[in-house]
């Protein structure tokens, strides 16, 4: 079995909550290695926080590719999981492929959205000896096709379906499951079922873990903040402050040597 995979399976048997964090480049890999979390997730929503993008759908692997060996250079003590961007597994034999490239490049595990439906895919990349972390709940890469960011599990049907899912990644083998916008009673019905760990965001406190975007933590996207999330500083306030002093004393400085 990989190390992840037990690692992060034991965690969870013992009780012990898992934190991650997202993480995009070298300073900030750097900066967050080493502080206790369990894993960084270079996340295809780099896409809105990094390159401006409406949402992930424009992300490309050789982004996927550029940013995950960013942040493998800064992070060498905290495993690195990279997102397999849209349609990087749309048959077995792309998802191995891209699954390659970004273990190539510095990446410990990949991570995939769906369930049943991308099994083949997951399969394809497990048998090769590689960790996967599922995504299930809302997925990010289908937001044009669902129309938005919605709450999963509203419905009995719904509810079936994604325990369903959670339960066929976990019988694969997937090292984690990351659980989006999921009900929380529903997240916390599918955190008992299954053996593999459940990393929630916007799932309520009953999963066996919280992943966050890092810029939302710390209060350096402050365009937009989720409702979930309560922001631990307001960095952007102070990189403000500290540009607007640092004009400030420019301007003073020309305006001595002009007198």
């Amino acid at each position: 079995m990989n190390s992840l995979f037990l690692r992060l399976r034991s965690q969870k048997k013992a009780g012990q909550k898992l934190a991650t964090l997202t993480a995009y480049d070298y300073p900030m890999g750097r900066l967050l290695d080493g502080l206790s979390l369990d894993f960084l997730l270079v996340g295809d929503s780099l896409g809105m926080v990094i390159l401006g993008h409406p949402d992930t759908t424009s992300v490309t692997m050789a982004d996927m590719e550029h940013h995950t060996a960013a942040v493998a250079r800064g992070a060498t003590r905290t495993p690195v999981i990279a997102d397999l961007p849209i349609h990087s597994i749309d048959t077995p034999e792309d998802a191995l492929r891209n699954a390659r490239r970004l273990i190539a490049v510095g990446a410990h595990a990949v991570k995939a959205e769906g369930g049943h439906e991308s099994l083949p895919a997951i399969q394809a990349i497990l048998d090769d000896g590689i960790p996967v972390v599922g995504h299930l709940g809302m997925l990010p890469q289908r937001v044009k096709n669902e129309g938005g960011y919605r709450v999963k599990g509203r419905t009995p049907a719904q509810a079936e379906v994604l325990l369903s899912d959670a339960r066929a990644l976990d019988a694969a083998g997937v090292a984690a499951i990351v659980l989006e916008l999921v009900l929380p009673p529903l997240a916390r019905e599918i955190s008992q079922a299954i053996a593999a760990p459940t990393i929630g965001i916007g799932s309520g406190p009953d999963c066996d873990g919280q992943i966050l975007v890092t810029h939302d933590l710390l209060g350096l996207f402050p365009w937009f903040t989720p409702g979930f999330v309560q922001p631990k500083a307001q960095l952007a306030g102070e990189i403000e402050k500290a540009v607007a002093e640092y004009v400030s004393e420019t301007r003073k400085s020309a305006d001595r040597l002009n007198s």
